[in-house]
């Protein structure tokens, strides 16, 4: 393997840096797309019912447009942590992995947006299935579109696996470039991750107060992407006028 020189090395770090940025600012816009905006209009018409805000199959399908383009956007910005990670794997090789499983996540996210597609063609039992019932969508969704509901499944796992490889490249940037911030959105994502596991594994046992640490997920989606943009816009400027 060929050692980049000093200058090739502050070039491979200055492209990482900013395609670092543009993925967080692609993950902060996705985020609100895709997760704060739905659950923001859900809990209105949840415990404010009226006008626009009732449960019914116009909100569901407003929703679901909402968290489509949010995953496009988080595509995205998968797709530019992946460059990030595969021009800082050129000068640091603790980058390879964040890189690979980048890849297996963009895959993830693709199958999420067949899923959508299947779940837009069919709000209409899915809502009759799932009122009253949230944690019952999976299994609604499985006996009203079985296909649909095991992409969904299969592109949340290779998703998941996207945001770990999200994590590790950001604590790797963080320790390389001596950035607090970059450290601290890598262990924001980690929890969010945590998280995010927790649906899933409320099929299988029983989680006491699940609704509420899923509240703390709409708050890390915002606050990691945040982080590793401000620290990625500070490091880029470090780099093109090192003191």
């Amino acid at each position: 393997m060929t050692v980049p020189s000093a200058i090739q090395a502050r070039d491979f770090d200055r492209k990482g840096a900013g395609r670092l940025g543009i993925g967080a600012g692609l993950g902060f816009a996705g985020a609100v797309l895709a997760i704060v905006v739905p659950l923001l209009i859900l809990f209105v018409a949840a415990e404010y019912p009226g006008g626009f805000f009732v449960l019914n199959s116009t909100l569901v399908e407003v929703s679901s447009v909402l968290v489509l383009a949010g995953a496009i956007l988080l595509l995205l910005s998968l797709f530019f942590y992946r460059r990030s990670f595969s021009a800082l794997r050129k000068v640091d090789p603790r980058f390879y992995v964040a890189s690979v499983l980048c890849i297996l996540g963009s895959i993830g996210f693709l199958l999420l947006l067949v899923a959508a597609a299947f779940v837009a063609g069919d709000t209409s039992s899915l809502l009759s299935c799932v009122s009253g019932h949230p944690s019952h969508a999976l299994s609604c969704l499985e006996s009203g579109q079985p296909f649909g509901a095991v992409t969904a499944l299969l592109g949340f796992l290779l998703g998941w696996i996207g945001g770990v490889g999200i994590m590790v490249g950001l604590l790797v940037a963080g320790n390389r470039f001596r950035s607090g911030a970059l450290s601290a959105s890598g262990v924001l994502y980690g929890l969010l991750l945590l998280i995010l596991l927790i649906p899933l594994a409320s099929l299988f046992v029983s989680i006491p107060d699940v609704a509420y640490l899923l509240l703390l997920s709409p708050l890390l989606a915002l606050l990691g992407p945040g982080l590793a943009l401000s620290g990625s816009v500070r490091t880029t400027k470090l780099l093109e006028h090192p003191s």
